[in-house]
């Protein structure tokens, strides 16, 4: 496979912020803006989306619309890699964040 043919990782990025604190706001703010960038800059990659989550705690999961979203459209096959700022963006719930990695690492393809 040459290198104009290879495949590009589909990757999106996942992003959130616990609170509505001015600070915490242009966290999620640069958050999302630097993301974009990253992704767009990288040869390799494919912009597959930002997913956002403003003002949502990280205990649960269920409440997060977009978070949701985005697991939906790794089963579905539309993304292969998820950035995100820290373990704690994806799921404060250790049990939470296990599951969902293991979840998207038996996808096929699997999704990093």
């Amino acid at each position: 496979m040459t290198e104009e043919t290879k495949k590009k990782l589909r990757v999106c990025a996942y992003c959130r912020v616990s609170t509505d604190e001015d600070t915490q706001a242009t966290s999620y703010e640069l958050q999302v803006q630097n993301y974009t960038k990253m992704i767009h800059e990288n040869p390799e990659w494919e912009f597959a989306g930002i997913f956002a989550d403003e003002g949502i705690s990280g205990t649960s999961v269920l409440h997060r619309e977009h978070f949701l979203e985005m697991i939906e459209k790794c089963k579905a096959g539309e993304i292969d890699l998820i950035i995100t700022k820290q373990v704690s963006r994806f799921a404060r719930n250790v049990l939470d964040s296990l599951n969902y990695i293991y979840m998207l690492r038996r996808l096929d393809p699997a999704v990093g």
